[in-house]
């Protein structure tokens, strides 16, 4: 298991307290300094079940210089998605979890985190990533 993420986010290191309290084991990539390629960020991508603008933080000042929110979202546009996210890695949203079972967890909230937790090698997650996204916008 390893998590994506980004010291200073609250996010982040809520996710990895949780880790630590539920005694993960897992590795940490400070992504801002280990830069994803665009083949890794294909990959999480392909186990988050998503594809690269659901996990784009618009509002950061590189996706509006970048002019982010006027860019097409078909799967023509996806690489050029892919290479922003790999040139501007903080544009990446956090943290990310990526799963013993193959799949990957936007970690937003301690549910999330749990979720990520329970997914071993053999199960299939009940809801599936792209579930997970839909409940984390959801949930109250």
């Amino acid at each position: 298991m390893e998590i994506w993420i980004n010291p200073a986010c609250s996010k982040c290191r809520s996710a990895v307290s949780l880790l630590d309290a539920e005694g993960a084991e897992y590795t940490v990539r400070r992504y801002l300094e280990d830069v994803p390629s665009e083949a890794e960020i294909r990959d999480v991508l392909e186990r988050l079940g998503l594809e690269p603008w659901d996990i784009t933080r618009t509002q950061e000042a590189a996706a509006k210089e970048l002019g982010l929110k006027s860019w097409a979202r078909d799967a023509s546009s996806r690489e050029r998605w892919v290479a922003a996210l790999a040139a501007h890695p903080k544009l990446i949203q956090r943290p990310i979890i990526t799963a013993e079972d193959g799949t990957a967890v936007v970690a937003r909230s301690d549910e999330a985190v749990r979720d990520a937790l329970s997914r071993k090698p053999g199960s299939e997650p009940e809801s599936g990533s792209e579930s997970e996204s839909e409940s984390e916008s959801t949930a109250e």
